[in-house]
C-alpha cells in the first residue's frame, strides 16, 4: 500500500456495540462488516487481532492517554505486533506467536522498547479476557523469554564543566537562551519541565519554582503545553539560587512561558537554542538537555548527602528509584540551592 494512502477507518454499532473497522481497501472493508454482522458465516466467528487491536485502540486507548503515549502504542502496533499476529485470530494464538514478535526484533533492541510492546500486548489480551474471548493470556506463559539490552545510563557533565557553563552565562547572547541555560543547570529538571515554565510559576521574593507543567514534542515542531507533568509525584516546589533571577529575561504575563513568551518551544527552536548557547559560551562538547538533569541530580547527591531531598528535588515516586542512579543519604529539606552554588559557582552579574 502506498505511504500516502489512508486507511479506513470507521467506527459502527454492531448489536448495539460500538466497534471500529479498519481496512487497506473498500472491498476488505465491507468483507469485515459482513464478517461482523454474522452474514453467511457460522456461530462462533473467530476474531482477527488487527480488528481486535485497532478496536481497543480506537475506543480504550487513543481517548484517554498523551499524544506522545498514543505515537508509540500505534508505532508498536505497527513495527512489531502486527506483522506477526495482525492476521491470526486471537483464538489462535500461543506463546510461540508472542515469542516470535520479539525474536523478530533486532538484537540490540533496548529493554525499554520490548517493555513497551509487552504493554500494548498485555492490555489487548486483558480486554480479550473480559470479553470471554479467551481462557488464558499467552503473554503469561512461563516459557517466554524476553529480555533486550540495557538502555545506557545517562553520563553527567563534569563540576569543571559545569562551572564552565556557569562562568560564562553571561556570554549568552539571546534572553531566552541565557535563562534556558541558568535554569537547567540550577535545578535536575526534565527538558520538558523547563520549557513548561511560565512566569505565574515563579515567585521571585521567596525564590520558589512550582513545577507543574510541561511542554513536548510528540510531532516534533507542533510543541504540546499539559497543564500537568509526568507523575503526580512530578509536581513540587524548589527553591532556586536567588542568582539565577538575574539570567532571567523581563517577566512576562503569568500564563506566557519564560522560555518562548506567549507560544511554547518547538522542537526546531530548542535545537536552535543548544546551538546558541554552544557557539556563545565556546563550550567544546555537545549539550544534550538531560544531561544537566542527571548532573544537578548527582551533585546534589555528592554534595548533601541526601536521598530524600535528592528524590524530591527529581520528582521520583519512590527512593528505591532514586537509588538507581543516585548515592544513599541523610533526609532533609527540600533547599538544595547553596549545594548547587557552591559546586557551580553560580554568581549574579
Amino acid at each position: 500500500m502506498s505511504a500516502n494512502k489512508k486507511k479506513i477507518r470507521r467506527e459502527m454499532t454492531l448489536n448495539g456495540v460500538k466497534v471500529w473497522i479498519t481496512a487497506d481497501t473498500e472491498q476488505e472493508y465491507a468483507d469485515k462488516l459482513l464478517q461482523l454482522a454474522g452474514a453467511g458465516q457460522p456461530t462462533g466467528t473467530k476474531h482477527r487481532f488487527r480488528d481486535y487491536a485497532e478496536n481497543w485502540f480506537e475506543v480504550f486507548s487513543r481517548p484517554n492517554v498523551a499524544k506522545v503515549t498514543e505515537l508509540t502504542y500505534r508505532r508498536q502496533l505497527e513495527r512489531h505486533i502486527y506483522p506477526i499476529l495482525g492476521n491470526r485470530t486471537l483464538e489462535e494464538i500461543v506463546p510461540a506467536d508472542i515469542q516470535r514478535i520479539f525474536n523478530s526484533m533486532p538484537n540490540d533492541t533496548r529493554q525499554q522498547t520490548k517493555n513497551k510492546v509487552k504493554i500494548v500486548l498485555s492490555q489487548v489480551f486483558k480486554m480479550a479476557l473480559d470479553d470471554g474471548i479467551i481462557t488464558r493470556n499467552p503473554l503469561e506463559s512461563p516459557s517466554l523469554k524476553i529480555k533486550g539490552t540495557a538502555s545506557e545510563a545517562t553520563k553527567p557533565y563534569t563540576v569543571e564543566q559545569m562551572r564552565y557553563l556557569a562562568a560564562h552565562l553571561s556570554e549568552v547572547k539571546r534572553p531566552a537562551d541565557r535563562a534556558w541555560l541558568a535554569i537547567s543547570i540550577s535545578l535536575p529538571l526534565r527538558p520538558e519541565e523547563v520549557l513548561g515554565l511560565r512566569w505565574g510559576d515563579f515567585d521571585a521574593e521567596k525564590c520558589i519554582v512550582n513545577i507543574r507543567s510541561t511542554v513536548t514534542h510528540p510531532t516534533r515542531n507542533e510543541p504540546e503545553f499539559k497543564p500537568y507533568t509526568k507523575t503526580a509525584a512530578s509536581v513540587r516546589s524548589l527553591i532556586f539560587p536567588r542568582e539565577i533571577l538575574s539570567y532571567l529575561p523581563e517577566p512576562g504575563q503569568p500564563e506566557e512561558f519564560v522560555i518562548g513568551g506567549p507560544k511554547p518551544v518547538s522542537y526546531t527552536q530548542l535545537r536552535g537554542i543548544r546551538k546558541r548557547v554552544n557557539l556563545d559560551t565556546r563550550f567544546g562538547e555537545t549539550i544534550t538537555p538531560r544531561r544537566f538533569r542527571t548532573t544537578v541530580a548527582t551533585d546534589i547527591s555528592a554534595a548533601t548527602h541526601d536521598l530524600k531531598l535528592v528524590q524530591q528535588m527529581l520528582g521520583h515516586a519512590t527512593p528505591q528509584m532514586t537509588l538507581r542512579y543516585y548515592d544513599k543519604g541523610r533526609s532533609g529539606a527540600i533547599d538544595a540551592s547553596k549545594a548547587i552554588e557552591k559546586c557551580y559557582g553560580i554568581n549574579g552579574s
